[in-house]
């Protein structure tokens, strides 16, 4: 493990392995950095691949408030640490951070995101996310991380049983992160279509076809929206890919 200072300060701890073009790998929701490892290992013969601990998790530190550009500051950081450029992946909400910071003009070489969770342009999710934010409030991490996993999709009882899992509940607090890059540019979730159009990398847009219906949804709408991108579906899998399945897909894509 190794640590950067941010634009803020704040410590972000990181860690690298293999050799080859850099990747930098953004982690969603309740995740640190070895929700991602797995993934790393896969493509780490080879590339130079990063996982990270974003702001509030893990071993990396936190400061207030928060703003969705101290963690693109983050990313910026993380960027210089590493010679100045990297391909960047990022998974669900993790990849609304690396579309926002990628359309902010940081230097990556490739956009791969996977399973961003926007919403329906009609429809507003902020009423359920602001409970899940009130159960935060009130010190109901773990109720907190049952009723966001409810509203990403998965069935109750499974909701029950990973809201159970050690570190959720301590995790809980950095929802309201993610639900501030959700709904940067476009409040509600919705697909913030001014920020895509800002990516002017190669970009790859990767659905598994037995993810909820709203995440294949956005997948098809933001490769219309993006200047150059391709989709890449994913034959029955759902939100999360076995890293066996997926790296030859991200080897492919960043390979060339």
């Amino acid at each position: 493990m190794q640590k950067v200072s941010s634009a803020d300060g704040t410590a972000i701890a990181y860690e690298r392995m293999g050799s080859g073009p850099r990747v930098i790998l953004v982690g969603g929701a309740l995740c640190d950095r070895n929700a991602l490892k797995p993934l790393a290992v896969e493509l780490a013969a080879d590339f130079d691949v990063v996982t990270y601990d974003r702001r509030g998790r893990g071993d990396s530190g936190d400061s207030t408030p928060y703003s969705v550009q101290r963690e693109v500051d983050d990313l910026g950081a993380l960027l210089t640490a590493l010679g100045g450029t990297a391909a960047v992946y990022g998974h669900s909400s993790g990849a609304g951070l690396a579309a926002i910071a990628a359309s902010t003009g940081l230097p990556f070489t490739k956009v791969v995101l996977h399973e961003p969770p926007y919403g329906p342009d009609d429809v507003d999710s902020s009423e359920d996310g602001g409970r899940v934010l009130e159960l935060i409030r009130e010190g109901h991490g773990r109720e907190a991380v049952e009723l966001f996993l409810m509203m990403a999709g998965m069935p109750k009882q499974a909701a029950i049983e990973t809201a159970a899992f050690p570190g959720m509940a301590e995790l809980a607090p950095t929802l309201a992160y993610d639900f501030a890059v959700m709904d940067h540019g476009a409040p509600g979730g919705r697909t913030p279509v001014h920020v895509l159009r800002k990516i002017m990398q190669p970009a790859l847009v990767v659905a598994g076809t037995a993810s909820p219906p709203f995440m294949v949804d956005a997948a098809h709408r933001i490769v219309g929206i993006l200047p150059a991108a391709r989709l890449t579906e994913l034959a029955d899998q759902d939100h999360v890919v076995p890293p066996e399945l997926l790296a030859p897909v991200l080897r492919a894509f960043l390979s060339r």
